[in-house]
């Protein structure tokens, strides 16, 4: 059954030795839709669109040079192949670089829905996107991601640079994205506040127990677990049948192995936490798409062995839930996609036979899980669905080399809690997910010495509130007008997350809150209010960063920030 799309892509990092009341779907469904593209007073000037994010540890320095790779604007790229260039290390400023970052700026202007966007260098994904709706005066806003990871990709010449931007230009959405994206290449050390912490060190690197941990330096070889890249290298997971298959060779010389996942879930599971089971669809007679409970879960698996999986944050793209509360301030995670570390260091031991291996990814909903329950009472006077999840594990293996033996325990668990309730025949409807996750990397040296530590700890909660109201037309029979209603909606998100990587550590908190209401005709917002407010707050080695914004109609009306510690806490 085609219930959902996903959008997934993988890598290894190698470290080598050396609605209307009588259209109830729409009511119980989370939507999508078009925000007004005249604003009520009308801007000369484009907008700046942002997502909050802390300022990069390079950001004050002057790049040693810039190095355009995609210049290129998708107007009605739906079905076509993505966009590619060759891309070379710049003649001007060859390796060893100590940063690289990837500077990316988009504008737009008429009527258009979000799109999804992702880039590749040779196969690999390096950058997940998405974009804001624009408006009539036209909108732009930039990205900054450090992408020095991909060290070993940005050193080879002639490979191919890729971008994937499906849009659709005709007579009615005629928004045009016209796309940016340079490398900066920096040559200058970054130090960090605290003296103790070494800065990365990319160029020269040596093999020892002081680097060991996730990206202490970058990989040596990066294997993309990719497409063939005709429409774009992600999997397209359509089905709980889907599951896409990759073999690869790992060298036998490998002392870490790191998978990267990036995920975005689009089409009837654009709204996944929100899917009622189909037991209560067939119960009402509704003719919704959207689906097998409000569970999901990505897993990657080798050789048939269950390796690891991940709930994945739950973004929500520009044109979700209510499109006036994501301007000019977008949701947590739209212009720069979360992605998830897996450490596959403990299997190694039968990876490195020099054999192929066959990498499979999938996604499992609530029903292969099989942790859900559900309550009914009489009708529709009030349903409530209730998924609880939870998984744990660990792996434990070793690997010699000429630094010494190395044994890495990876351990998991995760606890999702997920609520939705519906009242007065379905027209109003609150969503509740809770998700806290603890993954830890440990390696020992032979005499049980602990000589690398990695720790992530994460956070997600989730409220959504959503009442549908019909508005009665102005004929003379006062009658309900098809596909017109009022819709109050209230979002409450956070992305917390603590970050131990050896003697490095980061804490993030950053929360978001929109309340606000419209008036909708079919999928387009005729008019309403909105605002949204949110706090960031980001604290490394590198210093500290917070940042508290208001936006109101479309406007900020608060933004203050600081780089101060203790305001920061």
């Amino acid at each position: 059954m085609n219930y959902f799309r996903y959008l997934a892509s993988i890598c290894f990092f190698l470290f080598l030795a050396g609605a209307v009341q009588t259209t109830v779907p729409a009511a119980v469904s989370l939507d999508r839709f078009l925000k007004p593209i005249k604003a009520q007073e009308p801007k000369p000037q484009p907008q700046e669109f942002f997502e909050l994010a802390s300022p990069l540890p390079s950001d004050h320095l002057t790049p040693f040079c810039s190095h355009t790779v995609i210049n290129h604007s998708f107007a009605n790229t739906i079905g076509s192949p993505p966009f590619s260039s060759t891309y070379s290390p710049p003649s001007d400023c060859p390796a060893p670089w100590s940063r690289v970052v990837l500077d990316f700026r988009a504008a737009s202007s008429g009527e258009q829905y979000d799109r999804i966007a992702a880039i590749w260098l040779d196969g690999a994904e390096i950058f997940r996107t998405s974009t804001a709706e624009p408006t009539e005066s036209g909108i732009f806003w930039k990205v900054r991601k450090d992408i020095s990871r991909y060290y070993s990709l940005l050193s080879k010449p002639e490979i191919n640079v890729t971008m994937m931007l499906e849009n659709v230009v005709n007579d009615v959405y005629t928004g045009v994205y016209d796309i940016l994206v340079s490398f900066l290449f920096y040559k200058e050390d970054i130090v960090p506040n605290d003296d103790r912490v070494p800065s990365i060190t990319l160029p020269n690197k040596k093999l020892g127990t002081a680097e060991l941990g996730l990206f202490k330096t970058p990989p040596d070889l990066i294997i993309p677990i990719s497409s063939d890249g005709e429409r774009g290298f992600w999997f397209k997971v359509e089905s709980e049948s889907d599951v896409h298959i990759k073999k690869v060779k790992i060298p036998r010389n490998t002392l870490q192995v790191v998978l990267e996942l990036y995920v975005s879930f689009h089409g009837n599971d654009e709204f996944w936490y929100s899917n009622p089971p189909y037991s209560y669809i067939r119960m009402n007679n509704l003719t919704t798409g959207r689906g097998n409970g409000a569970y999901r879960e990505v897993f990657v698996t080798i050789d048939g062995k269950f390796i690891g999986s991940e709930v994945v944050f739950p973004v929500v793209f520009t044109g979700g839930v209510n499109p006036l509360f994501w301007g000019p301030v977008v949701a947590i995670g739209d212009f720069n996609l979360p992605t998830y570390d897996l450490d596959l260091s403990p299997f190694l031991g039968w990876l490195l036979d020099g054999k192929s291996h066959e990498i499979r990814i999938g996604v499992d909903d609530a029903y292969h899980i099989g942790l859900s329950t559900q309550i009914y009472t009489s009708g529709w006077i009030m349903n409530l669905r209730r998924v609880k999840a939870k998984r744990k594990s660990e792996f434990a293996g070793w690997v010699k080399s000429k630094a010494g033996n190395f044994t890495t325990i990876v351990s998991q668990q995760f606890k999702v809690t997920n609520l939705v309730r519906y009242y007065f025949n379905g027209t109003y409807k609150i969503v509740q997910q809770i998700f806290k996750a603890k993954r830890d990397s440990r390696v020992r040296e032979d005499s049980g010495e602990l000589v690398g530590r990695t720790i992530v700890r994460r956070q997600y909660p989730l409220t959504v509130i959503t009442s549908t109201v019909p508005l009665q037309s102005n004929g003379p029979s006062g009658s309900m007008e098809e596909d017109m209603y009022m819709m109050i909606t209230n979002v409450s998100h956070a992305k917390n997350e603590r970050r131990v990587n050896g003697l490095s550590s980061s804490i993030l908190y950053n929360r978001q809150e929109s309340e606000g209401w419209m008036k909708v005709k079919g999928h387009s917002v005729i008019s309403g209010n909105s605002s949204t407010w949110q706090r960031y707050t980001y604290r490394d080695e590198f210093g500290c960063y917070s940042r508290t914004v208001l936006a109101t109609e479309g406007k900020l009306a608060i933004d203050n920030s600081t780089f101060s510690c203790a305001a920061s806490t």
